[in-house]
C-alpha cells in the first residue's frame, strides 16, 4: 500500500506542491483541534481525501499494523493505575485522541504516496528548498520511498519462507530472532546493491526532473488548504 499506484483520480492530477501544502495544512489543523468535534470534522475530510485518491482505508491501516499497537498502548498505559480502580478512562481520553490524530495523518500521507510519483515528490521538494540542501533532501526522500516497499516485501518473503518450514512451531522469541537477523542481512545486501546501482548509473546532483505545471484543478485544493489553516488559527 505504501507505494505509488498509477491512476487517473482527481488527486492524481494535482500538482505535488499542492498536495504537500494540503497535507501540511491538515497536519496543522489536526494539532490545533484536538477535541472530539474537531477530530470528527477531520475524519470526514480525510475520508473524502481517501475516496478521491482511491485509497482503501482498511488496507492502508493494515500497512501500518506494526505501529498501531504503540498507538493503542499510549492510552492504555496513561489510564492504568497501580491500585483500584486499576484503570481511569478520563486519563486515557487525551492520549486516545492524540493517537487517533496520528492515524488520520497516516491516512493522508498514504493518499499522497499512492497518488504521487517519486520523481514528482523530489521535484516539488527541490522547488520548495532550492540549492544543494533541497537536492540532498529530495534525493533522500526519493530513496526512502523506493527502498521501503522493497524492504517490506523482503520481510514478507522471509515470513512466508519461515512458515513453509514450520517456523510457526518455534517459540515467539526464536521467530523474532530469525526474522530480525535475516531481515537485517537483507537490508545490508540491498544497501550495497543500491549503492552499486547508483554508481553504475552515474548518480548526479542535477538530474532531469519532471516539469511541475499546476492547472486549474489545483485552485480548489489550494483553497481547501488555506481553509484548513484558517480553521487551525481560528
Amino acid at each position: 500500500m505504501i507505494r505509488y499506484v498509477a491512476g487517473d483520480t482527481p488527486v492524481h492530477r494535482l500538482d505535488p506542491r499542492t498536495k504537500l501544502f494540503v497535507q501540511a495544512a491538515v497536519a496543522v489543523a489536526a494539532f490545533a483541534h484536538t477535541t472530539p468535534r474537531g477530530l470528527a470534522l477531520l475524519t470526514a475530510f480525510v475520508a473524502g481525501v481517501c475516496w478521491l485518491a482511491a485509497t482503501p482505508v482498511l488496507a492502508s491501516l493494515r500497512s501500518y499494523r506494526a505501529f498501531l499497537p504503540f498507538l493503542v498502548a499510549g492510552p492504555a498505559v496513561e489510564g492504568a493505575t497501580l491500585g483500584a480502580p486499576w484503570f481511569v478512562p478520563a486519563d486515557a481520553v487525551a492520549p486516545a485522541l492524540a493517537s487517533y490524530r496520528v492515524v488520520l495523518l497516516l491516512l493522508v500521507s498514504t493518499a499522497y504516496i499512492r497518488t504521487t510519483r517519486v520523481r514528482e515528490s523530489r521535484a516539488a521538494i527541490q522547488w520548495l528548498l532550492p540549492g544543494r540542501p533541497g537536492v540532498v533532501l529530495g534525493a533522500g526522500v526519493g530513496f526512502v520511498l523506493r527502498f521501503l516497499p522493497v524492504l517490506r516485501d523482503d520481510l514478507s518473503t522471509i515470513r512466508q519462507a519461515m512458515d513453509a518450514r514450520l517456523g510457526s512451531e518455534r517459540s515467539l522469541r526464536e521467530r523474532i530472532r530469525l526474522i530480525g537477523v535475516t531481515g537485517l542481512r537483507r537490508v545490508f545486501v540491498r544497501a550495497d546493491r543500491f549503492a552499486l546501482a547508483l554508481q553504475a548509473r552515474c548518480f548526479a546532483w542535477n538530474p532531469t526532473l519532471p516539469e511541475l505545471d499546476p492547472t486549474w484543478r489545483d485552485w480548489p485544493a489550494l483553497l481547501v488548504g488555506v481553509g484548513a489553516l484558517a480553521w487551525a488559527v481560528w
